[in-house]
């Protein structure tokens, strides 16, 4: 069994409505809480970063399962949602909403077309972020593959 570790160091030098920081091996940014709570909305938050680790385990993961499975694209985007729901005080991160943009190349089958879809829903249910989180934010995938143009 393989580990991987990953670290990440904090500082918060104040109160509520201070900014902090946030340093990882490949990161590093300010950090506070978003103008939408009532913050002062300075650098990156909680609610981006679990938005930002979904978003990119999905899309790496389903990019590398369009490569093993030799399904060709000329372009893969992602535009995702994150729900945060206040009510009574109480924070929940209630939801995720994917909508990855498959882009096959213009000769591209129905048979390319199914199994890109396929794929983008193993990908939401492999990802291990996804994995994670199951059972306290819903993720939901809204797929859409197209044909190039060109």
């Amino acid at each position: 069994m393989a580990e991987h570790h990953f670290h990440l160091k904090a500082n918060w030098p104040g109160l509520r409505n201070d900014i902090g920081d946030i340093e990882t091996k490949n990161m590093k940014t300010a950090i506070s809480i978003p103008k939408e709570m009532d913050g002062p909305g300075i650098g990156t938050n909680p609610d981006e970063m679990l938005l930002g680790a979904a978003g990119t385990c999905f899309i790496i993961t389903l990019a590398a399962m369009m490569e093993r499975s030799r399904l060709e694209k000329i372009d893969l985007t992602l535009d995702s949602e994150g729900i945060v729901d206040v009510t009574k005080g109480i924070i929940t991160y209630k939801k995720i909403i994917h909508k990855p943009l498959i882009t096959l190349k213009s000769d591209a089958t129905e048979r390319d077309i199914s199994l890109a879809k396929k794929l983008a829903e193993k990908a939401e249910a492999s990802c291990m972020i996804t994995r994670a989180i199951k059972g306290n934010v819903e993720v939901e995938l809204q797929a859409e593959v197209v044909k190039s143009e060109e």
